[in-house]
C-alpha cells in the first residue's frame, strides 16, 4: 500500500463571493509524481498556494505523513518539508547559485562557503543536476536558473516539491534532462506535484493525474489509464475536438520586411544582431529561441517600443506602398493608420492596466482617436461582452478589474482585444501561456482565422510541438542572431531545439543556409 505524504481534505478557499476551491480533497504519495490539471480559473494555483503557505484555507484540513498540520506561511511549509518552484524564479541575479541557495538560512554559526558549495555540488550530482555553485545567476540560462530553484528547496530539506509550469520555457533537450532528474528524485522517495497544461508531458512523466474544474475536485486517475482525450474531457466536462488545421499559404505578399536589424540592451550588448526576415500575408511566422534570445526585442522593435541601433523595418500598406517604420514610435504607428496589433509578453505591465475593468481596457487601443472630454463606452462594452462570450472568460462582469482575473483570463482579454482591431500584421508573444488546453485551441483557431483573412501573423510560442503544427515557417533565434529560417512542415522539434542552443561556428554555418518562402 502506498504511503501518503500529503493529503488535503475538503479544502475550501473563498475570495469575497468567488469560491476558488470548493471542498477539494486529494493526496500525493511518497515517491510519486502527481500532475494537477484544470482549466484557467479551476483553482490549481490557489490550491498550491495553500499547500506552500501563501494562502490559508477557510475550511478543510491538511495532513503531512498522516499528521494534521497548520500551514500559515511559507516558513511553516519549509519546516514541514514543502518547497514550491514558481514559474517566475525568485533569484537575485548578482549573487552566485550557492549564495541564492543559502539566502535566508537561519543557521547562526558562521558559514563556510567552501563547505556549502561542496554540499550543493554533491546534492546536485546525486540527482543528476548540472550546476556550478559559484556561477552568477545573470550568467545562467533559464534551465540553469530552474536548477538553482529546485536545488534550493532540496538543500533546505524539502521532501514534497511543487513545480508550476516547469517546462514552459525549456527546449526539448532541457525538458528531457529535467524529466530524468525528476525520475531520480521520485526514486529517492520525493513527492512531486506538477502543474502544467502540456498533456503530452503529463502522460510521459506523471504517475497519477488529479483534475479540478471550476474550483471542484473531479477525480484522480492513474496515468497509465489516461489519454489526451480522457484528460481533456475531465477538465472541460465534455468531449472537444483538439485539432489545429493548417491551410496552405496562398499568394503570400510581403507585409513586413526587416533588414540588418540590430538592437542594444541596457548593458550595451546586442539583443538583436543583424536580423533579416520577411513576414508575408496569409502565413503564420513562428519565432523560436530559448529565453533571452531576442524574441521580445524583435516584436517590440516592430511595434515601435524598442530603440533600434541599425537596420530597417519596412511595412507594406494595403495599397502596396512601402512605409519605413524604423524607430517610429507606437503613437506614430497608430496615427499613420499602420495596422499592427501586438500582444506583449508582459500582460499587465505593457498590455493592460490591472486596476481598470475589462471595458476600459478595450478602450485603451483607440482612446486617443476620441475627441472631447467624455469618451464613449458603449462600443467598448459591446466588444468586452463579445470577447467574454467568445473566449469563455471567467469573470463576474465586464466591470471587473482585469487584475482580479486569473493569468489565463487576463491573457484572453488581451488577445481578444488585439485580434478584434482588424490588423494587417498581428504579433503575439506567448499567446497561450497560462491557458488551459481548451482555451489554447480557441486561440490557435483565432490565429488561423486571421491567416485566412490575409493577416501576417508573427508568433512566439515556447511549445515546439505547437509551433511546428501551427506555423508555416519558423525563424530560430540564437543569442540575438538568426540561426535558421525553416519550413515548419518539413523540420522537427529536435532540429529546432538544437539550433536554439548551438553557438559559435555552428550558428554561423546555419546562417548561410537560410531559406525563405517565396
Amino acid at each position: 500500500m502506498e504511503k501518503v505524504a500529503l493529503e488535503l481534505r475538503n479544502v475550501t478557499k473563498r475570495f469575497g463571493q468567488v469560491i476558488a476551491n470548493d471542498k477539494v480533497s486529494l493526496s500525493v504519495n511518497k515517491g510519486e509524481i502527481l500532475a494537477v490539471l484544470g482549466e484557467n480559473g479551476s483553482g490549481k494555483t490557489t490550491l498550491m498556494n495553500i499547500i506552500s503557505g501563501i494562502y490559508f484555507p477557510d475550511e478543510g484540513e491538511v495532513f503531512i505523513n498522516d499528521n494534521k498540520v497548520n500551514i500559515c506561511s511559507p516558513k511553516d511549509a519549509f519546516s514541514l518539508g514543502i518547497g514550491m518552484i514558481h514559474q517566475h524564479f525568485k533569484l537575485i541575479n548578482i549573487l552566485t547559485a550557492a549564495e541564492n541557495i543559502i539566502l535566508g538560512n537561519e543557521k547562526k554559526e558562521k558559514l563556510n562557503m567552501v563547505q556549502v558549495e561542496k554540499e550543493i555540488k554533491e546534492l546536485s550530482e546525486s540527482y543528476g543536476f548540472e550546476l556550478n555553485p559559484s556561477q552568477k545567476i545573470y550568467d545562467m540560462s533559464v534551465s540553469q536558473k530552474q536548477t538553482v530553484e529546485i536545488v534550493k528547496v532540496l538543500y533546505r530539506g524539502a521532501n514534497i516539491l511543487i513545480l508550476d509550469e516547469p517546462t514552459a520555457v525549456l527546449t526539448p533537450q532541457e525538458t528531457e534532462k529535467l524529466f530524468s532528474v525528476l525520475r531520480n528524485m521520485r526514486a529517492d522517495g520525493k513527492s512531486i506535484i506538477i502543474i502544467t497544461h502540456k498533456l503530452n508531458e503529463v502522460l510521459e512523466i506523471s504517475d497519477r493525474v488529479s483534475v479540478l474544474r471550476k474550483g471542484k475536485y473531479i477525480g484522480t486517475i492513474n496515468t497509465k489509464d489516461a489519454s489526451f482525450e480522457s484528460l481533456t474531457e475531465m477538465m472541460v466536462g465534455q468531449k472537444i475536438v483538439l485539432n489545429i488545421e493548417r491551410d496552405e499559404v496562398i499568394n503570400p505578399q510581403k507585409r513586413i520586411e526587416i533588414k540588418g536589424l540590430t538592437c542594444v540592451n541596457s548593458d550595451g550588448i546586442n539583443s538583436l544582431d543583424n536580423v533579416s526576415l520577411v513576414a508575408n500575408s496569409g502565413e503564420v511566422l513562428g519565432i523560436a529561441g530559448i529565453a533571452g534570445s531576442g524574441q521580445k526585442e524583435l516584436l517590440e522593435a516592430i511595434a515601435g517600443i524598442q530603440e533600434i541601433k541599425s537596420g530597417s523595418i519596412i511595412y507594406t500598406s494595403s495599397e502596396g506602398k512601402d512605409i519605413n517604420i524604423t524607430n517610429m514610435n507606437s503613437d506614430d504607428i497608430q496615427k499613420n493608420e499602420i495596422k499592427i496589433s501586438f500582444v506583449p509578453e508582459d500582460r499587465l505591465g505593457m498590455g493592460l492596466v490591472s486596476s481598470m475593468d475589462i471595458t476600459d481596457n478595450m478602450m485603451l487601443k483607440n482612446y486617443k482617436k476620441n475627441s472631447g472630454f467624455f469618451v464613449p463606452r458603449k462600443k467598448a462594452k459591446e466588444l468586452a461582452l463579445s470577447i467574454i462570450k467568445e473566449l469563455d472568460i471567467v469573470t463576474p462582469s465586464a466591470e471587473t478589474p482585469v487584475g482580479r482575473l486569473s493569468g489565463g483570463n487576463v491573457q484572453k482579454v488581451l488577445v481578444g482585444r488585439e485580434i478584434n482591431s482588424n490588423p494587417r500584421v498581428l504579433m503575439l508573444a506567448y499567446p497561450v501561456r497560462g491557458l488551459d488546453i481548451n482555451s489554447s485551441y480557441t486561440i490557435y483557431n483565432l490565429i488561423n482565422e486571421q491567416k485566412k483573412k490575409g493577416v501576417a501573423v508573427i508568433c512566439v510560442i515556447e511549445d515546439l510541438d505547437i509551433l511546428l503544427e501551427l506555423c508555416d515557417r519558423i525563424v530560430v533565434l540564437n543569442k540575438g542572431k538568426v540561426a535558421a529560417i525553416l519550413d515548419a512542415r518539413t523540420t522537427n522539434k529536435e532540429e529546432v531545439g538544437l539550433l536554439m542552443t548551438k553557438s559559435g561556428k555552428e550558428s554561423e554555418e546555419n546562417e548561410q543556409k537560410l531559406t525563405t518562402c517565396k
